[in-house]
């Protein structure tokens, strides 16, 4: 794929300071598409490096990857039709039980998913067999996402240049080797205040979250840049996003890992 040759570095430049402004004062701002149009994809990731490697110029860490829109129910939400994936910072994770202020996140929504660790590269010939021989182990996870594109009023090219609308994270405690479970059959209920709000199934996360694993694997060997030993990967939701905000406690229920929550505050 190239990038649209109607689309300038000064277009990619704009958008990201756009959507760096809004990260800095919580103010969401108008879609990117509305620069870069809403298709082509190789703008959009450039604009996602520009603003993730201004990110890490301020110091902060990149500790893995998320994939995103990997439920058709999400993507049903958002109105997009294929994944994308972003950068996890070391600073978007909260504790497990722990809390987070609204004022972090715009827009905020959460969703229940699985998340890897990497115990190995992964390059070469890549299969699930190859990808299931790198994964150290799994645990329950939820995704906090937010949009700094005003009102969710997103396509494809704005959640990617948006870093795959990822915000943070909260990785679960029960560790489990991949081998050991049924990976497409895990159930996961989520619970805000108490009350399901979100139910899906591993399937649901383009047929099972190590099938997602397998195509972000196949996709950053493509960009040139393997996924790393000691790499998070969130694997993508396995059912619909939910909006929360101040006050609201978020439980996540996922068969074989346990319990993942975390509370927002003000």
């Amino acid at each position: 794929m190239q990038m649209d040759a109607n689309t300038t570095q000064e277009d990619l430049q704009q958008s990201a300071n756009q959507l760096i402004v809004a990260m800095e004062t919580g103010v969401p701002c108008s879609p990117i598409r509305n620069i870069i149009g809403d298709s082509d994809i190789v703008a959009a990731y450039a604009v996602q490096g520009l603003v993730n490697a201004y990110r890490i110029s301020k110091g902060e860490k990149v500790v893995g990857a998320k994939i995103g829109l990997t439920s058709l129910a999400v993507q049903q939400q958002l109105g997009v039709n294929q994944p994308d994936f972003g950068y996890l910072f070391a600073s978007t994770e909260v504790e497990n039980g722990g809390k987070l202020s609204v004022r972090e996140v715009i827009q905020p929504k959460a969703e229940a998913e699985i998340a890897f660790k990497l115990k190995s590269d992964i390059d070469g010939e890549i299969t699930e067999e190859s990808v299931s021989a790198a994964v150290d182990f799994a645990v329950g996870a939820i995704e906090i996402v937010g949009s700094r594109v005003l009102n969710w009023d997103i396509r494809i090219t704005d959640t990617v240049a948006d870093n795959a609308s990822a915000s943070h994270f909260v990785l679960g405690s029960v560790i489990k080797k991949i081998d050991a479970v049924d990976l497409a059959a895990v159930t996961m209920k989520l619970y805000k205040n108490g009350v399901e709000v979100s139910a899906g199934i591993g399937a649901a996360c383009l047929g099972s979250p190590l099938k997602a694993l397998v195509w972000l694997a196949k996709t950053y060997q493509e960009l040139g840049t393997p996924l790393r030993a000691g790499d998070w990967v969130l694997s993508g939701a396995l059912g619909p996003m939910v909006a929360g905000g101040s006050g609201d406690h978020f439980r996540a229920e996922i068969s074989d890992f346990g319990q993942v929550e975390f509370s927002f505050v003000d």
